[in-house]
């Protein structure tokens, strides 16, 4: 990367599962303040952040200047909170899952705590955010910009914790988001029916890529991208389903292949209901993602990863087994410290790459 380089700090969606790149996060940030660097916090290092749904509640809460060890301790303590009042199933059919009051609060409260008891609005973050929602009132996705480019006058009036709101209403876990808001010149605005922007930019880096290139005329060779994700599933199915039990167990222990049954129901209840999973959500939006970072790959190495790397690029991610299965609305405080400590051994593989490439540490002067 060049020594002016323009860095990104991309961070998807995925629920309570924000714990893992919060936590990175504040690994992050924590060795920088070891290191005696001044300018310890993301914001002060990262020139654009994007962020989607939970990333996007992160994203706007960074550039707000709120530590990144803040944001991992709020979702650590509050998931029982926010998700453990879960509706019942047949309630599930006509409602949401959750109620957002108490998120709304908590979001409302913790950035007011870091702007002087105020609400902040957008224009107040102090570096350049990119936040991906889904308009249903216009039926099409938007973006929720702050005013880093002459032509972004539309959003920077929003209160923040109202951005983060909408980029978080996930379909069937919360309700859309509607609100209003009196903008800088005194005039009542609508934002109304709002919903998760990761129904079509679940990983915002291909988003923030583009931002760079256009709205900062930035080249392609010059960009530094961190991109955070929040663990994920494999999403296997090859359409059989085997017995179940002790015998099954039994089977896979002395390697005995016996009855299999094809499955052939992949119904509203294999997709929605079966063992309390949102299959449907989860694999549209773990799809999205995937995508993504496809693309991106593409750009970077060129077909069949021959070319040298066009920019700088750093994908961090973690695979969710039984060993740490998490759902989006996981209120477990020891399974969310189980998913925080895989961030923690992920910073700890990638913090040379992570300091060298996306802070301002020089060795030769740490204070900068």
């Amino acid at each position: 990367m060049k020594e002016n380089g323009f860095r990104i700090l991309s961070i998807d969606g995925g629920g309570i599962r924000g714990v893992f790149p919060a936590m990175l996060l504040a690994n992050y940030e924590a060795e920088l303040k070891a290191k005696g660097v001044e300018k310890w916090q993301v914001y002060q290092n990262f020139d654009l952040i994007c962020g989607t749904s939970t990333g996007g509640v992160m994203a706007i809460a960074l550039a707000l200047g709120i530590p990144a060890k803040v944001i991992y301790e709020m979702y650590l303590n509050n998931a029982e909170f926010i998700f453990g009042n879960k509706r019942k199933l047949v309630g599930q059919i006509f409602r949401s899952a959750h109620k957002r009051d108490y998120l709304e609060n908590l979001v409302k409260t913790t950035y007011a705590d870091y702007f002087s008891g105020e609400d902040p609005r957008l224009g107040d973050c102090k570096i350049p955010v990119l936040i991906p929602i889904y308009d249903m009132m216009e039926g099409r996705p938007s973006v929720l910009k702050s005013k880093y480019h002459p032509a972004f006058v539309r959003d920077y009036h929003i209160p923040a914790f109202q951005a983060a709101l909408a980029t978080s209403a996930a379909p069937t876990y919360f309700d859309p988001y509607s609100s209003s808001y009196i903008d800088l010149n005194g005039i009542e605005k609508p934002f109304a029916n709002k919903i998760d922007g990761g129904v079509w930019a679940n990983n915002p880096t291909l988003n923030g890529i583009i931002e760079a290139q256009k709205a900062f005329n930035v080249k392609l060779e010059d960009l530094a991208v961190l991109s955070l994700g929040t663990g994920h599933q494999k999403f296997c199915d090859a359409g059989v389903k085997r017995n179940k039990g002790i015998l099954n167990w039994f089977q896979r222990l002395v390697r005995i292949k016996k009855k299999v049954e094809m499955r052939k129901r992949f119904g509203i209840r294999y997709w929605i209901y079966s063992d309390e999973k949102k299959r449907l959500i989860d694999v549209f939006m773990q799809g999205q993602s995937q995508q993504v970072q496809n693309l991106i790959s593409l750009m970077q190495k060129g077909i069949d990863k021959a070319e040298e790397d066009n920019f700088t690029y750093l994908r961090i991610d973690t695979e969710l087994n039984e060993t740490c299965n998490v759902e989006m609305d996981e209120t477990s405080k020891d399974i969310i410290i189980k998913l925080a400590e895989k961030a923690t051994i992920e910073f700890q593989n990638n913090a040379t790459n992570i300091i060298k490439n996306f802070s301002h540490y020089d060795r030769g002067n740490s204070s900068t």
